[in-house]
């Protein structure tokens, strides 16, 4: 059976962080910004991260196991109260 090969076209436009999950830059922040509120356009410089709904997909293209951030958020959560009730 052949190599399943990650989609290279996705690869060039995300970044996959250690613990899995996926950043990206936010769409709409190239051009037309004048009817846009200062705010919109100071929230495109920060990064956005991939959320559940895009989880399936991704995971499809990329060939590999990712962590959606509110997954990553509920693992840190579980990880604190473990790490408390270990030293309590």
């Amino acid at each position: 059976m052949p190599k399943l090969k990650s989609h290279k076209g996705l690869l060039k436009r995300i970044k996959i962080t250690k613990s899995g999950k996926v950043r990206f830059g936010r769409p709409g922040s190239r051009h037309l910004k004048s009817n846009k509120t200062g705010e919109e356009i100071r929230g495109f410089r920060k990064k956005s991260y991939m959320r559940s709904g895009d989880k399936k997909r991704l995971k499809m293209l990329l060939h590999r196991p990712l962590l959606s951030q509110e997954e990553a958020m509920a693992a840190k959560v579980a990880r604190e109260a473990a790490a408390e009730s270990a030293s309590a």
